[in-house]
């Protein structure tokens, strides 16, 4: 199964390692540097054209990937379910 994420961005349910609220997790500075270090490394892929309200971190090992998404993780989350 796959997730739609916004724009042409589809990932594989096997790959999330979680989906994450923008606006409740980047208030903890462990999670803002972790986006930005993820960021620095070409890690992070921008799939919105409109305000962040989601981040989906994917991969297995060392290859991780952070999915920014206009899409809330609440929508995620329910099209996950489904």
């Amino acid at each position: 199964m796959y997730l739609h994420l916004g724009q042409d961005t589809v990932i594989n349910f096997k790959d999330i390692i979680g989906i994450f609220d923008m606006d409740t997790t980047t208030i903890s500075k462990h999670t803002r540097n972790y986006l930005a270090l993820a960021e620095k490394n070409g890690k992070v892929f921008n799939v919105s054209l409109d305000l962040p309200k989601s981040f989906v971190v994917c991969g297995t090992g060392d290859n991780i990937t952070v999915y920014i998404s206009q899409l809330s993780s609440v929508t995620l989350l329910k099209r996950a379910e489904f």
